[in-house]
Order: structure tokens, then sequence, then C-alpha cells
């Protein structure tokens, strides 16, 4: 069976000359770059309402570039640390270190000291730009990790005075002359522009090295799959002049990073930025700014859903939304799409490792149930059996990919590389999924996290995704529990709704009740061999990382405890 092919090939190379802010910045005649309104914003801070254009990014870039140089000389194949919430200067910090050679990392501002001492040192960060909330912890991690004094810069509002702000930088910088020499040749797109860490589902989070070329491949993957400068009517194209983007997902993250500052950038779209994500302050933005793209993970798209406050806020005005990161049921996505019925809804797919893109829904093309959109253009797939054998369309299996956005590798990591990053160019993604006759590619778990009932594969995501249905429930997460017969059965943990969570916790008997109900929910409509016949559990809140993605480890964790208190009374009884 031949490999799954993308339905689109660019009809020219991907640079390889540039690096990410000099096809951002510099680059502005590409054919597939639209045009912009004249004047308009590329960055605009949603708090103050304090906004960028073109220009002023280019001015802001160049000048703190000179003064990073001036004061801490760091350059090619430096790293520099990110340790901050979304900020309007988040981009202009990853650009201005671009432009002196240096590699970026982006860290997870609920990071511990000791998490984030960990990546510091992993990355040898030379220099590191923080919040003045996160200062703290920041502070204290850049100790531990013998990074050196005086090296630390921080974001808006003012520090103490003994450190920098990127605006004092700024504004040093615009009285120097140019102090360095930009990263330039015809494979400079082959360094390093980030090291972005995995998600660390299994073991500690591992750096991925990702290119300058992987970026610019992403922006230009995107433009061409949304057919970003078809001719057509205004309201046919994907990305309008005014447009605007709502960036509430974490820049740090790799999706954010560059599926929405990058990619949304390139494609003319306006860049609304938000630190966190507050619901109502999320839907009171939507409506202020006129958003019109929405970028989301799954727990977002399910609060929205659960949440009576949605229906209060006039949302008729958002035209595309894409929900990726992590898995999410089509039967949810279908009420989603019932809430927005004016809107392109769909899914897309891809990793760290392949710098988050694979594939991704089509707007220009009816919706494939279940499926996360089609594979992007110049990126080839192949479902892969156990035993080495090519799969047929249909029959899953894991999912390889090859494409110009495959990352370079892990860091310092070459066993791990050598097993995910194969030789001939394929990543090998972890996931368990299927290719339709149609070419949609069906993403169905992580192939670690699959539950084996009597030999057969059961889905957490489709039994958490059909949960999320139930009028009950606000958020679940489902794992795997040892059975002497079946080799493993589903548990699921639930987050009830109020006043539910208020009746289950009354008694034994109304908890009873309530699990009897969803464990009928499943068995109603579900094969036998997914029914949950390790139980319900009543929890709090579901672990995630801020991508969305379900720390299974730490359910896991929880279950073993269940089992085990399980047995225990068991044995007392005998």
């Amino acid at each position: 069976m031949p490999n799954f092919e993308p339905t689109l090939r660019l009809p020219y190379q991907y640079p390889r000359h540039l690096t990410v802010p000099q096809f951002v910045l510099d680059e502005v005649s590409h054919p597939l770059r639209p045009s912009r309104l004249r004047g308009s914003p590329w960055l605009i801070d949603d708090a103050s309402g304090r906004a960028y254009g073109s220009q002023e990014i280019r001015e802001r870039v160049e000048r703190l570039a000179r003064a990073v140089k001036e004061r801490w000389a760091v350059g090619a194949g430096d790293v520099v640390c990110l340790y901050s919430p979304n900020h309007i200067d988040y981009p202009i910090v990853i650009w201005a270190m671009h432009r002196l050679g240096c590699t970026v990392s982006c860290a997870n501002p609920a990071y511990t000291s000791g998490e984030l001492e960990y990546q510091l040192r992993e990355t040898a960060a030379k220099l590191l730009f923080t919040s003045t909330a996160a200062l703290e912890v920041a502070s204290k991690a850049w100790e531990a990790a013998g990074a050196g004094r005086g090296r630390i810069v921080v974001f808006s509002p003012p520090p103490p005075d003994v450190l920098p702000t990127v605006q004092q930088l700024v504004s040093s910088g615009w009285h120097m002359d140019k102090n360095y020499l930009e990263p330039h040749g015809h494979s400079v797109g082959d360094s390093v522009a980030f090291l972005g860490f995995s998600s660390g589902t299994t073991g500690l989070p591992k750096a991925v090295a990702v290119a300058h070329r992987n970026v610019v491949a992403v922006m230009l993957q995107i433009a061409a799959h949304h057919q970003a400068n078809a001719a057509g009517g205004r309201e046919e194209r994907w990305m309008r002049p005014g447009d605007l983007v709502l960036a509430v997902l974490p820049f740090y993250h790799i999706y954010g990073l560059v599926a929405i500052m990058h990619a949304m950038i390139f494609a003319g779209g306006g860049i609304v930025i938000v630190q966190q994500f507050h619901p109502q302050q999320f839907l009171e933005t939507i409506v202020r700014r006129r958003i019109t793209h929405l970028p989301l993970v799954p727990p977002i798209v399910v609060l929205l859903l659960k949440s009576p406050m949605t229906k209060k806020y006039d949302l008729s005005h958002i035209r595309w939304v894409v929900c990726a990161a992590a898995p999410i049921s089509e039967q949810v996505l279908q009420e989603f799409r019932a809430l927005l019925p004016r809107a392109h809804i769909g899914m897309g797919y891809g990793l760290t490792e392949t710098t988050t893109l694979v594939s991704l829904f089509d707007m220009h093309r009816a919706s494939v149930a279940g499926s996360s959109g089609f594979l992007v253009p110049d990126t080839v797939a192949r479902i892969v059996q156990p035993d080495g054998r090519l799969a047929d369309p249909g029959e899953p299996g894991e999912i390889w990919v090859k494409g110009p956005q495959m990352a370079l590798g892990y860091s310092n990591n070459k066993q791990v590389t050598e097993e995910t990053f194969l030789p001939d160019g394929w990543v090998r993604t972890g996931d368990e999924g299927f290719v339709g006759k149609d070419g949609s590619l069906h993403v169905v778990d992580r192939l670690k996290e699959l539950i084996k009932v009597s030999g057969f594969q059961v889905a957490p995501a489709e039994l958490e995704g059909h949960l999320l249905l139930h009028p009950y429930v606000q958020d679940a997460g489902v794992v795997g529990v040892p059975d002497d017969y079946k080799g493993e059965v589903p548990l699921a943990f639930v987050v009830l709704k109020e006043p539910l969570a208020q009746k289950a916790a009354s008694g034994p008997r109304e908890a009873g009740e309530i699990k009897q109900e969803l464990r009928k929910w499943v068995s109603d409509q579900k094969v036998r061999y997914k029914w949950l016949e390790g139980g319900v559990e009543f929890v709090h809140a579901i672990p995630k990382n801020p991508s969305g993605k379900i720390l299974r480890r730490l359910l896991r964790d929880q279950a073993k405890a269940i089992v085990d208190g399980r047995q225990k009374k068991r044995n007392a009884k005998l």
C-alpha cells in the first residue's frame, strides 16, 4: 500500500536561506502572503489596547537586539529563555533574539522553581525574560541553575530597579548603532530557532529542536491549505483584511507559538493577545474586539458548551474555529457547531515534533465526521502496523509522518531521537489513527494510553467525549485498571456539575444512583468491552497540562490507589 499523500503540493521550494524574523518581517512579497489593510495592527494587547503595526514591530525588534547585544553579548548558539504569560512584547523578544542568532526556549509560567531550573539546565540558557509576577520563582530557579547574575529581564510592569525591563532596553537601543551581524547563508534556516519542550506524558519533558525552516514551512502550509490568496469574494476567503485572531492560548506552547503567533500574522490577521484565560473575560473580549478567528483547545470548547454564560453573548461574527492539541469527540464538536452555526469549525492535528502541524480541517471542503482534517501541503503519512506492514485505508495503526515541518530531533538525547526521528525523514508520532478513503486523517488516541479489554482496544478519548454529552457531567477522564479476566477495564473519573456534585456528596445512596446513571449512559450506546466496568469516581478536577491534554499518569496513580483500596476491603472480608 503506498503512503497517504496530501491533496496539495506547493509549486516552489521552502526557503532555507531565511530565519523566522527575516521571513516574517522582511519577506513582504511572498506569493502566499495576503495583503493587509494599510496601517492595520499586527499585535494588540487586549487589556491596555496598546497596538503595534509592522513598522513599530521592526523598530522594537531592532532596538532590543542592539541593547541586548551591548549588555550581554549573546549571539549564535546561545539559548534565551522566556518564562512569562502572553505579552505584547513576547514576539518582539523572540524575533530580537533570533536577529542575534540565539535559540529561544519558552517555559510555562506556572512552573515551579524546580521545573524551571530543569529547563534552564537542559538548555544551558544564558539570559532569562520573565514577568514581575513570576520574578520570585524565576530568580530562585536562575540562581539554582547557576546561570549567572544580572541576566534577567522583566516584561512590564517595572520590577525592582536592579533589573531592566524590555521597554528600558528598547529605549536604550534607540540610540545605538547596529552592533551585530545577523545570521545569513543558504542554509541558515537549518539552525535551531526554538527548543520546544514536549508535554512529557512519560518521563521528564524533552527539548525538541525546531529549526527556522520548520516554522517558515508551517506558515506557508497553513496559508496554502486555506487558500489564503485565492481569488473569490470577500466572504469566501479564509482570512480577510482586518480580521482578528484571539491569542488566549499560551505562546510558550508550540500551538500558540507557531500556529497562532507566526502563521496567523503571516496570513494577515491581527493578533489580540490575552494574558490568561478567564471565561467571562474571554467572552467579553470576543464581543468587544469582534474576533473572527478562534484557535482553541478542547477544555475551552467544553467549557463554552457547558456554561450558561455563553448564550448571553452574541458570537455570530466568529467565522473560523480550530480545535487542536488534544482529542475531542465528534459529538462534542457537533454541539459546538450548533452553538456557532455561522462559523467554520473543525480540528487540527500535530505535535511539537512536527512543529504543531500535520493535518487541518478545510473550510472549502465538507467536514469529515470524527477526523482531524486533511494532510497539509507536502506532508506524507503512513499508518504502520505493529509488524511493520503499511495499513490500508480505514485500518488503524501508528501514524508516521514526513514533511518540511518535521523538527530536527531531541536536543542532547540521541537515543530517543533515533527512536522517533527515523533516518529517511519519517517521524513516529506515537498516536494511533487511520486514513479514510477520502484522505481524511482520524486520530484515535495515544498508543500508550489505549486500554486493552479482552484484546480489544478502547480509546479513552471516545468514552470521555461520550460522558461529556451527559447533562450531569462537567468534565471526565478515563484510564484502564487491571482486571483478572479481561486484562484491563475502563474506569471513569468524573467532575459533576452543580448541584449534582452536592447531591453526590450528600450520601452513598445518592452517589451510587448517579454513578449507575453514568454507567448506563455508556452501556446503552457502546459495545460491551467499552463499558465502565472499572467504575465511576467523582473528583473535583481532571488534571491537564496547559494545552488541554489529560495527565493520565496522575489519573493512573489515583486509579491505582482506588484499586488497592478495593482489594484491601475484599481481603478484610475474607
